[in-house]
C-alpha cells in the first residue's frame, strides 16, 4: 500500500538524492581533519555553541519523536500526549539542564570521549569503564528504531520495497560515519535541526481545522471514535494505564533518559565553559518544539478513525508517513518527508559515532593494546581502522536486526529499542549521579547500583511483574526502567551511606 502520488515519488528521489549529496559535502570537508580517534570522537575544530545547541536537540529528538512515538498517540490518545509531550520533555529538559554542567568538569578535565571512559575515570576503574563499555552495546536497539522509522518513510515516499530501503539506508549511513565524526556532525545535525524546526511547526499546526469548534471540539472527535482516545488515561493500553504509568514513571524516565551518550557527551565538543548556558538555552528551547509534534498523532486518528489506508490496514510505526502522505500538499509533504529523515539521521549519526568509539577506545583497546603499534601516528591510524571496521560490524547487526523488527514487530518497533535503551540508562544513573554530587564516593556503591539496575530492569520486563499499587506491569519497558531506577538509588545510597567514612574515591 503506498499513498503517495505520482509527482511526490518523481520529487521525493530528486529530494532525497540532493539531500544526500549536501550530507556528504559536509562529511568530505568533516573527515579531512580526522587525524586520531579523539578528532572522531569530539572533533578538532571549535563549534559554536548555537551550532552545538541545534546538533544536542536533533540528536535527543529521533525518529521515536517524529515518526513512532505519534503512532502511539494514534492508538492510545490524549494521555499519550499528556505523557510524551508534558510529563517525559519537562523531566528530561530539567535534567539535562542540572546534569550537563557537572558531567562537563569532569569530562573535559580527563579529556573523555566517551561515556564508558567518563565512568572509568570518576571511578579510577578500568573495570567499571569496560563494563559501561559492553553495557553500551544495549544502544544498537535505538539504531535499529531510528533505522526502522526512516525504511517506513523512504520506501513509502519513493515507492520501493522495505528491503531495498533498509540496505540503502544502511550502506550509506553507517558508510558515511566511517568517516566524518563529530568534525561533520555537528554541521549536518545543524542543518537537520533547522530543518526539523520547520517541519515541526508544519506538523504541528496541520491539523488545525479540528480545533475549529475549541479543545473540547476536538475531544468530542477523539470520543466519537472510541472513548479511550479523550480520557487522561487509557485502561486499553499498557503504556498509559493509569497516572503512576503517564506521570511517575516518565518523571523518573526522564531524569535518566540523559543519560545516554550521544546527549549528554555532546556538551564535551564546546571549547569553554562560558558557552555552556547558551548551548542549554538553544537545545532546550527548540527541543520543546520538538516534543510537540506528538500531537499530529491525534491528527491522524481523526484521518484515519479505523487506522485503514487505502483498504489496507495501517501499522502503528507506518501511521504518521501515511497522514503526511495522504494529507498534506506535494511540496509540503516532501519538506515533511525531508524533515522526518533530519531527525532520523540526526540521532542515528550520534549513535553510531558513539557506539564505534566506545568499541574502539573502551574495548579493543582496553583488551587487545598490546597488539597496536605505540604510540603515535601509527596507532592513530590503526585505531581509526578499527573504528571503521566497528561501524561496518554495527551497519551488518542493525540491518539483520532491523529486518525482524520490520517483519515481525511487537506492536512497535519502539517497545524493542526502549527496553535496551532503558536498562543502559537505568545503570548510568547512578554513577553520573554521584559522580557529579557525592565528594566522597564508594566504588562498591556504583558498582553494585549499575549492576542490580540492569538485572532488575530485564527481570521486571520479561517476568512482566506487576505492582500491587497500580495497573502498570514491567511488560511496560518504561516501568521496569523506573522501579529499576529507584531500586538502584536506593541500593546504592545504602551501600554509601554504610561505607561512608571509608568511601575510596574523592571527587
Amino acid at each position: 500500500m503506498n499513498v503517495a502520488g505520482n509527482s511526490l515519488i518523481k520529487m521525493g528521489w530528486v529530494a532525497v538524492l540532493a539531500y544526500m549529496a549536501v550530507i556528504l559535502f559536509f562529511v568530505v570537508r568533516g573527515s579531512r581533519r580526522n587525524k586520531s580517534i579523539k578528532d572522531y570522537a569530539l572533533g578538532s575544530m571549535s563549534f559554536s555553541p548555537i551550532a552545538v545547541g541545534l546538533a544536542l536537540a536533533a540528536s535527543m529528538t529521533s525518529a521515536a519523536t517524529f515518526i513512532i512515538n505519534p503512532g502511539f498517540i494514534a492508538l492510545y490518545g490524549i494521555s499519550g500526549v499528556i505523557s510524551y509531550a508534558i510529563t517525559l520533555p519537562f523531566a528530561a529538559l530539567l535534567s539535562l539542564v542540572i546534569l550537563t554542567k557537572g558531567f562537563r568538569k569532569h569530562g573535559s578535565s580527563v579529556k573523555a570521549l566517551s561515556m564508558a571512559q567518563w565512568m572509568g575515570t570518576r571511578y579510577r576503574s578500568k573495570g567499571f569503564s569496560l563494563f559501561f563499555g559492553f553495557l553500551s552495546l544495549l544502544l544498537i536497539t535505538f539504531i535499529v528504531l531510528i533505522v526502522v522509522g526512516l525504511t517506513k518513510v523512504i520506501s513509502k515516499t519513493l515507492d520501493i520495497s522495505e528491503l531495498y530501503a533498509l540496505i540503502g539506508i544502511v550502506i550509506f549511513i553507517f558508510g558515511y560515519m566511517m568517516f566524518g565524526g563529530a568534525n561533520s556532525m555537528v554541521y549536518t545535525n545543524t542543518v537537520q535541526a533547522c530543518l526539523m524546526l520547520v517541519v515541526a511547526f508544519i506538523m504541528v499546526g496541520s491539523g488545525y481545522e479540528h480545533f475549529s469548534e475549541g479543545v473540547h471540539g476536538l475531544l468530542g472527535k477523539l470520543r466519537a471514535i472510541d472513548p479511550n482516545l479523550a480520557g487522561t488515561t487509557n485502561t486499553a493500553s499498557f503504556l498509559f494505564r493509569d497516572y503512576f504509568e503517564i506521570i511517575v514513571v516518565q518523571m523518573i524516565v526522564g531524569v535518566a533518559i540523559v543519560c545516554q551518550p550521544h546527549i549528554i557527551t555532546k556538551s564535551l565538543l564546546l571549547k569553554t565553559d562560558r558557552d555552556v548556558n547558551r548551548y542549554l538555552t538553544v537545545g532546550v528551547i527548540t527541543e520543546m518544539i520538538f516534543f510537540a509534534v506528538v500531537v499530529t498523532g491525534l491528527y491522524a486518528r481523526l484521518t484515519f478513525p479505523d487506522l485503514i489506508a487505502n483498504g489496507a490496514a495501517l501499522k502503528m510505526d507506518g501511521i504518521i508517513t501515511a497522514y503526511v502522505l495522504h494529507e498534506l500538499p506535494v511540496v509540503i509533504s516532501l519538506v515533511v518527508v525531508m524533515g522526518l529523515i533530519s531527525a532520523g539521521l540526526s540521532t542515528l549519526e550520534g549513535l553510531i559515532q558513539s557506539l564505534a568509539t566506545t568499541i574502539t577506545a573502551d574495548l579493543v583497546t582496553p583488551l587487545g593494546g598490546r597488539l597496536l603499534p605505540p604510540e603515535g601516528e601509527r596507532r592513530d591510524k590503526a585505531l581509526l581502522t578499527i573504528n571503521r571496521l566497528a561501524i561496518a560490524a554495527l551497519a551488518v547487526v542493525a540491518a539483520i536486526l532491523s529486518w525482524d523488527q520490520l517483519v515481525n514487530p511487537k506492536l512497535s518497533v519502539a517497545i524493542f529499542a526502549q527496553n535496551g535503551v532503558f536498562a543502559y540508562f537505568s545503570a548510568a544513573f547512578v554513577p553520573i549521579l554521584f559522580g557529579m554530587f557525592v565528594k566522597n564516593t564508594s566504588r562498591l556503591a556504583v558498582f553494585v547500583a549499575s549492576v542490580a539496575a540492569v538485572v532488575i530492569h530485564f527481570s521486571m520486563y520479561y517476568g512482566k511483574i506487576t505492582l500491587p499499587f497500580t495497573l502498570a506491569t514491567g511488560e511496560n519497558p518504561g516501568v521496569a526502567a523506573a522501579v529499576a531506577i529507584v531500586a538502584s538509588v536506593a541500593i546504592g545510597g545504602a551501600i554509601q551511606l554504610m561505607q561512608g567514612g571509608r568511601a575510596d574515591v574523592q571527587a
